[in-house]
């Protein structure tokens, strides 16, 4: 049983080694998904990033508008997020996220365009296979995992305003598009459109074969939320015999997220999928104002509650990755506890 907090490890220290073939499915996007990948990597190279394809805003939103792709953007986070740290590793992180700007007073078409973002579109259109082309980007960087959609054809997700920030986004309006979401404020009767859209076959695959499913850190209504909104993805998440971890955000306090506490995250999470189950809950104690209805809330999707300092020590809300992945690895580790799943 877990008690009290897991243990810090400094930045910059060493992590002790892991030994383990675990097998890891980690779903997310954008900056939370790359934080857990970061931590993951650590640990395993047996590990699968199914990445949300809802996203309509800068590069991969113009690229999704003008050629019919999937947004590229979280894919190429996630894959960068993977490349080893050694040269080859950092210089390719650094090539896939390296953007254009184009010089003062010149509209330029590839200003502000993701190098990443055209590579990986590039390998779509010569292979014309989706899968077949991230693989392809993820053996050029030496990633440690593959990295997969989390569905086939792009999404569009929409929601009600329900706790507005600005008179642009009043209480009430229905705003649609990822990118504008973000902005709005505290969001309701979140859902994705098409929504029968076929997931990635290889993605579903991946979750019923992992040991672990990990879910979050990440923009909760834009990030997490989606892969419990797809009918496929649900019933993938909400069957398969992995353990399931949750991984809070540092900062729930975020736009999308006005007027929730760290229970109301949780309570989300159950009133979207009232059948998906959690095993693990991963928070840093700094984000929790309210423990004891953060764990009742917790114990309402069957879950334990694991305080671990994940947190960078700037002070900023950016998981550490060696922190992160110290917690992640004491969690994999410890399995006594958990029911097996039958």
């Amino acid at each position: 049983m877990y008690t009290g907090i897991l243990p810090i490890i400094p930045a910059g220290g060493r992590l002790p080694a892991f030994e383990s073939g675990v097998k890891v499915t980690a779903l997310g996007g954008g900056h939370g998904l790359a934080a857990s990948l970061s931590a993951l990597r650590l640990l395993t190279s047996n590990l699968t990033a199914v990445v949300t394809v809802a996203d309509d805003g800068g590069s991969s939103g113009r690229l999704r508008e003008e050629l019919g792709v999937l947004p590229p953007g979280d894919l190429r986070m996630a894959l960068a997020a993977l490349c080893d740290d050694t040269d080859w590793g950092r210089t390719w992180r650094d090539v896939m996220q390296h953007r254009f700007t184009s010089r003062n007073g010149t509209a330029g078409s590839l200003d502000n365009h993701a190098l990443g973002n055209l590579l990986i579109v590039t390998l779509w259109e010569l292979l014309g296979d989706t899968v077949a082309g991230l693989r392809w980007a993820g053996a050029l960087l030496g990633a440690r995992g593959e990295v997969l959609p989390m569905a086939s054809v792009p999404l569009t997700i929409e929601g009600r305003v329900v706790a507005t920030v600005d008179a642009a986004h009043p209480q009430g309006q229905v705003i649609r598009g990822q990118a504008r979401l973000a902005k709005a404020g505290g969001l309701d009767n979140v859902r994705l459109l098409p929504e029968d859209a076929p997931a990635c076959v290889e993605a579903v695959t991946a979750i019923h074969g992992a040991d672990w499913v990990v879910l979050g850190p990440g923009s909760w209504y834009t990030s997490v939320l989606p892969h419990l909104l797809l009918p496929d993805m649900r019933e993938a998440l909400c069957t398969t015999r992995a353990r399931r971890l949750l991984t809070m955000n540092l900062d729930v306090n975020d736009l999308e997220a006005t007027g929730l506490d760290a229970a109301g995250h949780l309570r989300v999470i159950s009133r979207y999928a009232p059948d998906f189950g959690v095993d693990v809950v991963l928070a840093d104690p700094s984000s929790i104002a309210d423990v004891a209805g953060f764990t009742e809330a917790a114990a309402m999707l069957g879950a334990e509650v694991v305080f671990g300092k994940v947190g960078s020590s700037a002070g900023t809300s950016v998981h550490d990755p060696l922190r992160l992945a110290a917690a992640y690895r004491d969690i994999f580790g410890d399995n006594q506890h958990l029911k097996v799943k039958g």
